[in-house]
């Protein structure tokens, strides 16, 4: 009789296999690299995205070589979508009152799209090191989740795209919840270990054994990269 080590070890080998990318029906997806969570002195920095991005413009690079379709997610934030990641749980992303103090906790129009489109530090737009090209997709969301209340899933499926690698930032936020819903939505999921960042690692190592239990496929930008020449 095997052992649970042994019965683990070859369930993960046939997950593994089944999430090997295919030509033609593989997308990269960049999740919310972001002046608003990546540029020093924003209200929501996030000091270790800055780390991956030579790992995406590699894997973006890779990608665009060898057809694979690029896929960037934004976060938005507008007053005239009034929902709770603005308020209890992003007070950043509300409009800053004049003279306010701004910063962590405090309104300061991070990644604000509307009633004003917010510049600097604060903006919504990808960061320039990893400036989407004119025909590539843009996925502007409300919610963390960037299925939710876009065209991410139309956009997959009328491409035939059943396998997605994603990256990007926070991992235990933006990230998590854009993955688990793929998985839920039978899409075959391979999370970059070194192309997600947050603040916190023991969350990232907690959504990486949570992820490969039940939901994705784990490797590096080196393994990916060469998956993607294969193709």
């Amino acid at each position: 009789m095997l052992s649970i080590e042994q019965l683990m070890n070859a369930k993960q080998e046939t997950i593994d296999a089944l999430h090997v990318s295919e030509k033609n029906r593989t997308a990269l997806v960049v999740v919310d690299m972001q002046h608003g969570f990546l540029d020093e002195g924003a209200s929501l920095e996030v000091p270790p995205g800055r780390d991956i991005i030579p790992n995406l413009q590699l894997l973006i690079q890779t990608a665009r070589e060898h057809d694979i379709p690029v896929i960037f997610t934004e976060f938005v934030y507008s007053t005239a979508v009034p929902c709770l990641r603005g308020n209890p749980f992003g007070p950043e992303h509300l409009p800053k009152p004049d003279g306010a103090e701004t910063g962590l906790c405090h309104p300061s129009g991070n990644c604000l799209i509307q009633p004003t489109h917010v510049t600097g530090p604060e903006s919504a737009d990808t960061v320039d090191d990893l400036k989407p090209l004119p025909d590539e997709l843009i996925v502007r969301g409300h919610t963390y989740d960037k299925f939710v209340g876009t065209p991410l899933d139309l956009a997959l499926r009328s491409r035939d795209m059943r396998y997605i690698t994603m990256t990007g930032i926070l991992t235990d936020v933006c990230v998590a919840s854009t993955l688990m819903t793929a998985a839920m939505l039978d899409y075959r999921v391979t999370a970059v270990t070194d192309g997600v960042a947050t603040l916190w690692p023991e969350l990232q190592d907690a959504c990486f054994t949570i992820w490969r239990r039940k939901y994705a496929r784990l490797r590096t930008t080196s393994e990916m990269i060469e998956e993607f020449k294969s193709l």
